[in-house]
């Protein structure tokens, strides 16, 4: 009995959840699996995080499928350019310093 008002209730809230928006997370927890080992060269795994996230937020759509294409694979060097070009960024810069990420070694 109980049973059929909890499903009821987790249907309604998938149908309430905005299919471009479960896209774009998807989107950006896939880049982010790129991402982060890129980033985690230069940096421990807390500022890591931390930067890949600026990095993933400030991208456009077409740059983090363009990142997200190199999943499960050694990022390559054109790869790594783009997240340095991100990274560079104003947008991504202020989002370091806010966050007390250390800029990228080279950047």
């Amino acid at each position: 009995m109980l049973r059929v008002p909890l499903l009821l209730l987790a249907l309604m809230a998938v149908s309430a959840c905005d299919p471009a928006e479960l896209v774009d997370n998807a989107l950006k927890r896939t880049a982010y699996s790129v991402v982060f080992p890129v980033v985690n060269i230069d940096m421990p795994a807390d500022p890591a995080r931390k930067a890949t996230n600026c990095i993933l937020d400030t991208s456009s759509e077409a740059e983090l499928r363009l990142l997200a294409r190199d999943v499960g694979v050694e990022a390559g060097t054109a790869t790594k350019a783009t997240i340095r070009s991100i990274a560079v960024r104003p947008a991504a810069q202020a989002c370091f310093a806010a966050n007390g990420v250390p800029p990228l070694v080279g950047g």
